[in-house]
């Protein structure tokens, strides 16, 4: 096998340009937020052009799955991240490098740096060793470390390494200071008389007293009579320092390239693991779809919204999970019920799931199948916006007409509360067009809609209803059904719950 990414199985999809903006569904899908709560704390890595581009390849979104279903072993999870965790301090010691400005300091922190990624590498190669690997990805980067940790390149980066360390080591030399002239000399296996000194005056100690002893900085920045010094001690030993230089101008370019990528893109799913953590605390399950870019029966059991279920955990609230399905011919479904019930999440819930899958995640859930589709649309409300001069009406016919001109037989619309602004015929009679249009097209679909009319118009629609507490309509369950619509908004248990009623209003202005 031959390796060339831990995140792209075909060599051209890693060698693509990256997209560095989010596409235009995130926001109306809250992927935004998902993504930024991911990627918090990881920025280092620029993590979120993966996020932004989905897979188009089955066997692709396959190996992606194998690799975060091996990295699910504590084990080489942990492995790994000891792996990014030095690979981040060499990064820093590099850094400092080009901050610093006394030529032998910048030098030993190269020194340094190169040390701590030959450690990270080999102990890779180790720990990798010992794990039953199962996918594709770690298998054929197993095999290329392994080689290259045997190569020749390596092993005299390696071996050079220990032996300056080793001749560094050996550095002795002494300070000679008269006032302020300072001479530096090699060090002859002097008596240290500092121990028979203390010993000497100990007799003449009463109790404590003030320590006049001086407290080196722990800052990394040389000041100048230490670069000094350095200066002459690398005088002292000409050919260790002179070592140093020649190694240091070798070896600029040290770390090998696919190390270097596989450091970043591993962090693609060590970030995305750690993240699910949080609802598998909760008990809240995630499972890898089945995929396929034919078959359009989707389903998915015990499903949630990622960026709701994140917000209510930390409120320590309940999450409520929703099941669907398509099977046969049908293809949308047309969610109804009350304001509040749930139906928008449920939406966005389809989106997420699909998308998420398209990446190679594994989606919330305890079991799912899912579309791999071309292109994702959504069509959520907007605010008006007074600068293009169109009402609101005439903005969602275009922005709707746009998609359906895009869209092919392949693609996923998702449509929440359109023609809120006009009448209810009209809002009928152009959402049937519409309808008309995404049935022909055979694209899958999901429509929320207070039009409950809708559910009745083909044979590829599904009815989902969001439900109410039977004894109390105004409670809403967060559980949307598959069912024919009641027709119900449950106006006025709202209005009851917040005195809005007309008795209500009318005993109150009275009062």
């Amino acid at each position: 096998m031959t390796f060339h990414s831990i995140l792209f199985k075909r060599t051209e999809d890693s060698t693509k340009k990256e997209t560095l903006e989010a596409p235009d569904f995130f926001a109306d899908l809250n992927l935004d937020q998902i993504v930024d709560a991911i990627t918090a704390g990881r920025e280092e890595y620029n993590l979120k052009p993966f996020f932004y581009t989905p897979l188009n390849d089955i066997g692709a979104i396959k190996y992606r799955q194998d690799i975060m279903r091996d990295l699910e072993n504590k084990i080489l999870f942990e492995n790994v991240k000891s792996f990014a965790q030095k690979m981040r301090i060499m990064r820093e010691h590099l850094a400092r490098v080009g901050k610093l400005y006394y030529k032998y300091q910048k030098e030993r922190w190269f020194l340094d740096a190169v040390e701590i990624y030959c450690d990270a590498v080999n102990c890779l190669a180790h720990d990798l060793s010992l794990i039953d690997l199962k996918s594709d990805g770690f298998l054929a980067f197993r095999e290329y470390l392994t080689n290259y940790t045997n190569s020749d390149r390596f092993k005299l980066l390696l071996e050079e390494t220990k032996r300056l360390k080793d001749d560094l080591a050996t550095v002795k030399y002494c300070l000679i200071i008269k006032g302020n002239c300072i001479k530096v000399r090699k060090y002859e296996s002097e008596i240290d008389n500092s121990a028979e000194v203390e010993k000497t005056f100990e007799r003449f100690k009463q109790g404590a007293v003030k320590d006049y002893r001086v407290e080196f900085s722990d800052y990394p920045e040389m000041n100048h009579v230490e670069a000094e010094i350095l200066n002459l001690v690398a005088k002292l030993y000409p050919d260790i320092f002179l070592s140093l230089d020649k190694f240091c101008a070798r070896n600029t370019n040290f770390m090998d390239e696919t190390i270097a990528v596989f450091d970043r893109e591993i962090q693609f799913y060590i970030a995305y693991l750690e993240y699910t953590d949080n609802f598998k605390r909760a008990g809240l399950k995630f499972c890898y779809p089945q995929i396929s870019d034919k078959i359009k029966e989707v389903c998915s059991y015990e499903g949630f919204d990622l960026a709701l279920a994140y917000k209510l955990i930390n409120e320590n609230s309940t999450i409520v999970c929703n099941d669907f399905y398509l099977k046969g011919k049908e293809r949308i479904f047309v969610v109804t019920g009350p304001n509040q019930g749930g139906k928008t999440t449920f939406a966005r819930t389809f989106g997420q799931l699909h998308y998420l899958a398209s990446l190679g995640c594994a989606v919330p859930g305890r079991e799912a199948q899912l579309f791999l589709f071309d292109r994702l649309f959504t069509h959520f409300e907007r605010e008006e916006n007074i600068k293009d001069l169109r009402g609101k009406l005439e903005d969602e016919l275009i922005r709707i007409y746009h998609i359906l001109n895009q869209a092919t037989s392949n693609s996923i619309i998702i449509i929440n509360e359109i023609f809120t602004s006009t009448t209810l015929k009209d809002a009928i009679f152009l959402s049937k067009k519409i309808m008309e249009k995404i049935i022909h097209k055979d694209l899958i679909c999901v429509w929320v809609t207070f039009v409950y009319e809708l559910a009745f118009i083909s044979e590829k629609i599904v009815s989902m209803v969001g439900t109410v507490v039977p004894e109390n309509p105004a409670l809403r369950t967060y559980k949307i059904l598959r069912k024919p619509p009641d027709g119900l908004s449950y106006a006025i248990s709202i209005a009851e719950k917040y005195r809005l009623t007309y008795d209500h209003i009318k005993e109150r202005i009275k009062s």
